[in-house]
């Protein structure tokens, strides 16, 4: 799997997860917990993973729709 992009925005994870369902790319959102054990506050980033195969076409779909990948 490969990075697509960070955030500390849940708002945007949430909507980049979103259109990658309706594009039919697997994602997966990594340091969920460590988010939470921080306690909002916002230090920690959570990662969306996609598999190596599908990388090009998910940051197609994040750059179509300007959502930046924060890394």
């Amino acid at each position: 799997m490969k990075e697509l992009l960070r955030s500390n925005d849940p708002t945007i994870i949430a909507f980049a997860q979103a259109l990658l369902r309706g594009e039919g790319i697997d994602c997966f959102e990594m340091d969920v917990n460590m988010s939470v054990l921080e306690g909002g506050i916002g230090v920690f980033q959570r990662r969306l993973m996609v598999r190596t195969d599908d990388l090009a076409a998910a940051e197609r779909a994040m750059r179509d729709n300007d959502i930046p990948l924060g890394r």
